[in-house]
């Protein structure tokens, strides 16, 4: 993966919870303490962001900063990643008891061992 890809898949996820949280990115970067133009330059991968920097601004987005980490592919279908968004949060709503039944019902499903 490209340097570029990188920061493109970290600002998609941005974006994406920042939509979630219903928040501008003016909103966003006033909880964080950052210019919206900031945001706007991560969001659309322009800017090589610090870590303490995504650690404030996953705190402003009221997530763990190791959700700015799991976005799956930059140019999925939206009603796709609205689906994936949904089986998410259902599933960290979840114990680890249900999300390891889950995981085996997903697996008998795509024939996965």
């Amino acid at each position: 993966m490209t340097d570029k890809e990188i920061l493109l898949r970290i600002g998609a996820r941005l974006r994406d919870l920042r939509k979630e949280k219903g928040l501008t990115q003016e909103a966003l970067g006033e909880k964080g303490g950052f210019h919206f133009s900031y945001i706007g330059q991560i969001e659309r991968g322009e800017k090589n962001v610090a870590l303490l920097n995504l650690a404030k601004i996953a705190e402003a987005l009221e997530v763990d900063i190791s959700q700015l980490f799991t976005y799956t592919s930059v140019e999925s279908n939206d009603e796709s990643q609205a689906d994936l968004q949904e089986i998410m949060h259902m599933l960290e709503q979840q114990n680890s008891q249900q999300i390891a039944m889950a995981k085996n019902v997903l697996k008998a499903i795509f024939n996965n061992k």
